[in-house]
């Protein structure tokens, strides 16, 4: 048996380990472990026939060339976010240069080169780790009778089909150690302090991240906004404190009532435009309307720097093993995940049957931008 692994879209904590857990699992069976490099670019670009091609594209896994790398966050085999079923004609690896026709929206589909590549490498499963653009892919490869096992990761947590994605924990647990951290800063100047956080189309992160932080105002991608009516919210917030300060966290995809989410450069392979501005914005508007003074500050890749927290390790390590263990059952088109605290596997494409986001209706005060958090028995771990 040779396994091929691959890690797409944004890097996350939680990433090695799972890598670690699928080729130690992997070796005790006596099977082989290959990792691609950059994600789908790697199987995209690697010429099975050239030795120079396949040491830059992939990178061959054993016991000792994983031992430390729990350790760290990030992922020892890259990322990117190639999208192989839409590639550019200038993008084309050169061995494929003028042999595929571009469609009629002038990208190339590239799976049939893709499929000859990993069964000239004899690749017997694929395991693709990464969001739900990036397991879309992987489901479309099953499609095409190549066997795979997904593993859904991103700090979002927003893959539909499972209650857990590696890196939301580290994510959160980031988050709050910086929300808490730019308290004294913001308390110390009696400021406003606006705190962007990634999430593009699911607040999740900074719904969680903000309840657990004990923020003032949460401001999430689901609900729209009126700034007039949180600048005056944050301004009472602020006399209301003894300590003269208050918290607004936003999540990086939330806009403004009539506005639009603040985007900028080109569209990524998957249709993504760049995301951000949009907490220095707000810390504008609201000291125009108050004319208190803001600390705007946005986390960022901080978010997912470092190396994971302990439920991420525990979840990345449980996905590897189980993806090998359903391997040796002979089972392949599933995806792992977590379903009312209990690790269980999902149909593949399920990640592109549905949206996972927050339930505003149970969850959310969007009148006063708050979580809302009232009933927790009988609900997961992490509420959604």
């Amino acid at each position: 048996m040779r396994i091929g692994i691959l890690t797409g879209g944004g890097d996350v904590p939680g990433l090695n380990p799972c890598i670690k857990a699928v080729t130690r699992r992997a070796a005790e069976l006596g099977w082989e472990v290959v990792g691609f490099r950059r994600g789908w670019a790697g199987p995209l670009n690697v010429d099975p026939d050239d030795p120079e091609s396949l040491e830059k594209w992939t990178l061959p896994l054993t016991p000792n060339a994983v031992r430390t790398i729990d350790r760290t966050g990030g992922t020892i085999l890259h990322t990117s976010r190639t999208k192989p079923s839409k590639v550019k004609p200038a993008d084309l690896p050169e061995r494929l240069q003028g042999k595929l026709q571009p469609g009629k929206d002038g990208t190339v589909d590239c799976t049939a080169p893709i499929l000859a590549a990993l069964e000239k490498m004899k690749i017997d499963v694929l395991i693709p780790i990464g969001g739900d653009d990036t397991l879309s892919y992987g489901a479309r490869l099953h499609q095409e009778g190549m066997k795979v096992m997904s593993i859904p990761k991103t700090m979002d947590n927003d893959v539909y089909g499972t209650d857990y994605c590696i890196g939301f924990s580290t994510a959160v647990s980031r988050s709050v150690e910086h929300i808490h951290a730019l308290r004294t800063s913001t308390g110390s100047h009696e400021r406003i302090a606006v705190i962007e956080l990634f999430g593009r189309n699911s607040g999740e992160t900074a719904l969680i991240a903000g309840y657990l932080a004990d923020v003032d105002r949460v401001l999430i991608a689901e609900e729209p906004f009126d700034v007039q009516h949180l600048s005056e919210l944050a301004a009472k917030d602020r006399a209301d404190n003894p300590a003269n300060y208050s918290m607004v966290v936003v999540s990086e995809g939330a806009q403004m009532q009539g506005g639009e989410i603040m985007e900028r450069g080109e569209a990524d392979a998957y249709g993504h435009r760049k995301l951000g501005g949009i907490g220095q914005v707000l810390g504008e508007e609201i000291k125009q309307r108050t004319g208190i003074n803001i600390i705007s500050q946005s986390l960022g890749y901080m978010m997912r720097a470092g190396a994971p927290d302990a439920l991420d390790v525990m979840v990345a390590k449980s996905y590897g093993t189980m993806a090998v263990q359903l391997i040796e059952e002979g089972k392949s088109g599933l995806m792992m995940a977590l379903r009312d605290g209990n690790y269980t596997a999902m149909p593949g494409d399920i990640c592109i049957k549905g949206e996972r986001r927050v339930d505003v209706a149970a969850f959310y005060d969007k009148e006063n931008y708050r979580p809302r958090i009232t009933r927790v028995s009988g609900l997961p771990m992490f509420l959604y």
